[in-house]
């Protein structure tokens, strides 16, 4: 029987490493200060989104457990050049906690169209993956700051607009990296269900019950 949880392999844990150390170039990026809110746009989660998309569900989240173990350890590639502990702990970290859970998202559906994979679908794909940080990540919001719950719930309208960009451009990458240099294997194509039907006995008599 084939093992239907592969093995991490060399190749993996470079693309893996790969991805981590992009989301981190990303952090150089310029960080926009959002009105009322504590946490900044950033471009750093479209590299969220294309760790998903590119490398799949599960390396993609690895990839982002590895960047937040970088951050953790005190590396400044968070945006405006910060890390360590404590960042896992202010008012942006719910945001950073979901991190794999939006990269796995977008994979995960990613390779569920891999086959019939359009712009459209990798836009949806990263739009799905950009919403599944907001509960945890307003919740926290609110939960640091002190913020009521319902201004925090509607926080993510401030949001929208940016993630939205992000993943058409996400979209966009994920396309191309499928057509010129995949790295995910397309899934086993759908085979035809065994026929049922019996052979009936020669010369046209019907089988005995």
């Amino acid at each position: 029987m084939a093992d239907r949880h592969p093995r991490t392999t060399a190749k993996d844990v470079a693309l893996i490493a790969l991805f981590a150390a992009f989301i981190c170039v990303l952090g150089l990026t310029p960080r926009i200060a959002l009105p009322f809110l504590p946490t900044p746009f950033t471009i750093q989660t479209l590299g969220v989104l294309l760790a998903g998309g590119v490398l799949g569900a599960h390396r993609g989240a690895w990839a982002t457990a590895l960047f937040l173990v970088l951050v953790a350890v005190g590396l400044p590639v968070l945006p405006g050049g910060v890390g360590g502990i404590g960042m896992l702990a202010g008012p942006t970290a719910g945001f950073l906690w979901t991190y794999p859970a939006g990269a796995w998202v977008t994979g995960m559906l990613v390779e569920r169209w891999w086959r019939k994979l359009s712009w459209l679908r990798g836009f949806v794909a990263a739009v799905a993956g950009s919403v599944a940080v907001y509960p945890l990540g307003h919740a926290w919001i609110a939960v640091t700051t002190g913020m009521s719950a319902t201004t925090a719930s509607w926080s993510w309208v401030v949001y929208l607009p940016g993630d939205l960009i992000k993943s058409a451009l996400a979209a966009s990458v994920i396309v191309t990296m499928k057509r010129a240099y995949p790295l995910l294997d397309p899934p086993p194509a759908p085979t035809a269900p065994a026929s049922r039907n019996e052979p009936r006995p020669a010369g046209g008599a019907k089988a005995a019950p």
